[in-house]
């Protein structure tokens, strides 16, 4: 067991060095550099000589291979992202911090929603299969599965708020309201409906496929059977034997999915203007912003990397086998 556990800690961490080796990588292949970024679009004349000093300043004329990737890797354990362009004098890990519990009550939040109603409604549709709820559930999952996430935000806008006017469809306050008061978290609570809807539609519909389609294979089990044979009622064998079994791939998923947290729904933070890392993203990519995009990057790998490590030791919990 310990040494299971050991491989799992130990393929960890050397995904986490593989992803923060690949995220230096990959932005260092673009065209262009820090030095000729933020001099080269000055108003004033810089020359080719000052913007080659300033590279030489940051150490860009080192070589990147082990020169600059040590740097950054040490600097990364550190706490280091470096600066934002397009934010000049903020820290990179300042501006993700600030952005990151927006982003993690809208996402979080949908992701309770969606794995409580998803698997409870996908459990209960394998176990009755065939049957009206079933039918019922796995077409509107499939819908749902497969309709993009910012198009069910905008029709929830327009539906709601632009023609009903119930929730408001922009941001995450209204223009002028009372800071530290009970109107304001009222107020925070109806701009996080519509988002948060948005978010968890898509999420339950795959949690009812994966969830039914596990259940659905659990119930023909050999094991199954003779457990009708014993004698049990209906709700012994969902609860003692098929629940515990089919939930192996959805835990996967719920893993898989609570690795996205931390980076947000980035097409519904866009289309609400949820100010969260989503919205922090589209900034950044509009502005050639590559040290946020490398920071958000970063956390978004190490968040599924943690996720999987997650998934992995729960595994060992929910069947026995796994352990040995």
């Amino acid at each position: 067991m310990s040494r299971r556990i050991g491989r799992i800690l130990l393929r960890a961490v050397i995904t986490l060095v593989m992803v923060a080796i690949l995220n230096f990588g990959l932005f260092r292949v673009i065209p262009g550099d820090p030095a000729s970024l933020l001099l080269g679009g000055a108003r004033t004349s810089v020359t080719d000589e000052q913007i080659e000093a300033q590279r030489q300043n940051w150490g860009l004329d080192r070589p990147l291979f082990p020169d600059q990737a040590l740097d950054y890797l040490s600097a990364t354990l550190q706490g280091d992202l470096g600066y934002s362009f397009k934010f000049r004098g903020r820290h990179v890990a300042d501006l993700i911090l600030e952005r990151l519990p927006a982003t993690i009550v809208l996402v979080g939040l949908a992701q309770f929603i969606a794995i409580l109603c998803g698997v409870m409604l996908g459990v209960y549709a394998g176990w009755r299969r065939g049957g009206a709820v079933d039918h019922a559930a796995t077409g509107v999952s499939l819908a749902l599965y497969s309709t993009p996430s910012f198009w069910l935000g905008m029709l929830l806008v327009v539906i709601f708020s632009t023609a009903l006017g119930w929730l408001p469809g922009y941001g995450a306050y209204s223009p002028g309201a009372n800071v530290g008061s009970l109107d304001l978290a009222l107020d925070y609570l109806r701009h996080l409906a519509l988002p948060v809807t948005a978010v968890a539609l898509g999420l339950i519909g795959q949690y009812v496929v994966v969830a039914r389609a596990a259940m659905s294979d659990v119930v023909t089990e050999d094991y199954m059977v003779t457990a009708r044979a014993k004698g049990l009622t209906g709700g012994q064998m969902l609860m003692r034997h098929a629940f515990r079994n089919a939930m192996l791939p959805v835990v996967t998923l719920i893993t898989l999915n609570l690795g996205y947290v931390v980076a947000g729904a980035i097409t519904v933070e866009a289309v609400f203007a949820w100010p969260g890392i989503g919205g922090l993203t589209v900034e950044a990519l509009n502005a050639r912003d590559y040290p946020v995009l490398q920071g958000i990057f970063l956390l978004l790998g190490v968040s599924i990397v943690m996720a999987n490590l997650i998934a992995d030791l729960a595994y060992g919990l929910l069947d026995p086998r796994v352990r040995q």
